[in-house]
């Protein structure tokens, strides 16, 4: 009883200083879980002193981040810890539990072997691209050769007009589409003020939650949202390349609405709040909950501005706000349609350099001829994967594992895609479970 007293008196604390009001009832099963959800965040915390990418947020109890900067456990020391915390997990029966818990459960362990993989890698360890990206994502991206990219360019050459390459057209054509700097802002708060709209038609958000972007240069990334909690975000968009008109809406929902800020701002209300299940308060970048932001933060876009929807709100809306040729709008999307049919090949890239087949230099030309990448832009790219490796799977295979988990569910509802659309942002689901 005692155990239990001291247990109920730090869910109190640690509500109190994340903003509740009270700490959540918790089940039997959820309350023999919580100190090994508590120990899974002090590990992600403590991975982060070795590597400053780990950790993408963190609102938890403070004094928690403060007890790993007072200890800062050596990379053996956590590697030993998340093994013995993953036999404490393996040892409990949640069999009867309901279905959310053993969600939970299984979460916390794929979590951990996710940890444990990076932990090897900070240590040395090499794994190949498909490896690591089971490992760290629970997922592993198709492989595409050269003719297959081949034959989708046949595809794009005959709707580009001009003369030179596939990519050397493409570059042209996009010119017409840019956002004129002065332009940028005024068009992305036109984009998010719909996407939050559309959003808000068919979720419920609590009351509150909301982010401020900002316009920053030199970053490997186009975008990144950075979740602070208590439902708000940071979102930082690079301005360093040419930004073209699409991005407005690709940007205000893989980032806003209904992406990566109402998919924090869910697990927090769902699931820190509501249920108390303080390991959703830390994100490590680098684990299988990546897959599932990005991937819902991409199919977000079709969900939010599906079909035609999208390219009549561009048209309307966006190009005149950008000063762009509204009568191009839909030229411009079959384009874009065909493209994106080729963003595997940046998975290609990344696989053949960081397994070795491919320089830098190679993979640059690579993104150039089969990703359609100018130099600037595929000179980011290999930025990003130098930095970021196998994480650009949760992008186009994320997309494309969410895309099927949903659509094959609903028939063509609507209704029914925002439902589930919102239930899988709002649980502990895995890559591995959208099947």
């Amino acid at each position: 009883m005692m155990i239990l007293q001291q247990l109920q008196a730090r869910l109190v604390v640690a509500a109190t200083m994340v903003g509740w009001l009270a700490a959540p009832a918790l089940s039997g099963d959820e309350r023999n879980l919580h100190p090994l959800a508590e120990s899974y965040v002090k590990l992600v915390l403590a991975v982060g002193l070795h590597d400053s990418d780990y950790v993408d947020a963190y609102y938890g109890p403070p004094m928690w981040r403060e007890e790993v900067e007072m200890t800062k456990p050596t990379l053996a020391a956590i590697r030993q810890r998340a093994e013995a915390l993953r036999a404490a997990l393996a040892a409990g029966n949640f069999s009867a539990a309901d279905e959310m818990v053993q969600m939970r459960h299984r979460y916390l362990d794929r979590q951990l072997a996710a940890l444990e993989a990076r932990v090897a890698m900070l240590e040395g360890t090499r794994f190949t691209f498909d490896e690591e990206s089971q490992r760290l994502y629970d997922a592993v991206a198709p492989t595409y050769g050269e003719a297959h990219f081949q034959g989708l360019l046949a595809q794009l050459e005959n709707a580009l007009p001009g003369e030179g390459t596939v990519t050397q057209r493409l570059e042209k054509f996009r010119r017409d589409f840019v956002i004129p700097p002065e332009r940028i802002d005024t068009v992305f708060q036109a984009a998010i003020a719909e996407a939050r709209a559309r959003t808000g038609r068919h979720l419920s958000l609590p009351e509150g939650e909301n982010f401020t972007v900002e316009y920053v240069k030199d970053k490997p990334w186009s975008a990144y949202n950075w979740y602070r909690g208590n439902f708000q975000s940071l979102i930082q968009v690079n301005t360093s390349l040419p930004i073209f008109i699409e991005r407005a809406i690709d940007l205000a929902c893989h980032e806003g609405y209904p992406g990566h800020h109402v998919y924090n701002v869910l697990l927090e209300q769902h699931l820190v709040r509501a249920r108390g299940w303080l390991e959703f308060t830390v994100y490590p970048l680098f684990s299988p909950q990546s897959l599932i932001a990005e991937g819902t933060g991409n199919f977000g876009i079709v969900v939010a501005f599906p079909g035609e929807e999208r390219i009549a709100y561009a048209r309307d809306v966006l190009f005149p706000l950008a000063g762009l040729d509204p009568a191009r709008a839909a030229e411009y999307a079959r384009v874009l349609s065909l493209t994106k049919q080729l963003n595997f090949a940046g998975n290609e890239a990344a696989r053949r350099y960081l397994d070795g087949e491919l320089t830098a230099e190679a993979a640059a030309d690579w993104l150039n001829r089969y990703a359609l990448m100018e130099p600037a832009r595929a000179k980011q790219r290999i930025g990003f994967i130098e930095k970021y490796r196998s994480y650009v799977i949760n992008y186009n295979l994320g997309e494309r594992m969410v895309e099927h988990y949903i659509e094959s569910r609903v028939a063509g509802d609507t209704a029914r895609r925002w439902a589930l659309f919102g239930e899988l942002i709002s649980t502990p689901r895995l890559p591995s479970d959208l099947k």
